[in-house]
């Protein structure tokens, strides 16, 4: 059973910053990728940052240049480091493994809220 549990979600303001990290039962490399979604309330879902088993990262682009993904496999363990925070990052934030490139996300966490307010 694959279990991934986010945390360090919060309140900031607007222009800091926040390191989510996502705690994984195992092995981070035996999925092609990790992610990391969030979805507002009214929004769409969307893709904030990837990286795959290879090292390579990718990042939407309302969060390329302030958000960077990271992970340390000895403790299992993907960041999303966010900075510059801004009022459109609150969201929910999601925690996802892909098994495959095929892959949409097999397993998910159950988020972590961020709220960007003054």
């Amino acid at each position: 059973q694959v279990q991934l549990v986010e945390s360090g979600g919060g309140l900031v303001q607007p222009g800091g910053s926040l390191r989510l990290a996502c705690a994984t039962s195992g092995n981070i490399y035996r999925f092609w990728r990790m992610a990391w979604h969030r979805q507002a309330p009214g929004q769409q879902h969307e893709l904030v940052a990837g990286i795959i088993r290879g090292g390579s990262a990718d990042y939407a682009d309302s969060v390329q240049s302030r958000f960077a993904i990271s992970r340390d496999s000895i403790n299992n363990t993907v960041y999303l480091q966010m900075n510059s925070l801004k009022p459109d990052d609150t969201a929910v934030y999601y925690c996802s493994a892909y098994r495959s490139f095929a892959s949409t996300g097999d397993y998910w966490g159950r988020g972590t809220q961020v709220t960007v307010s003054s």
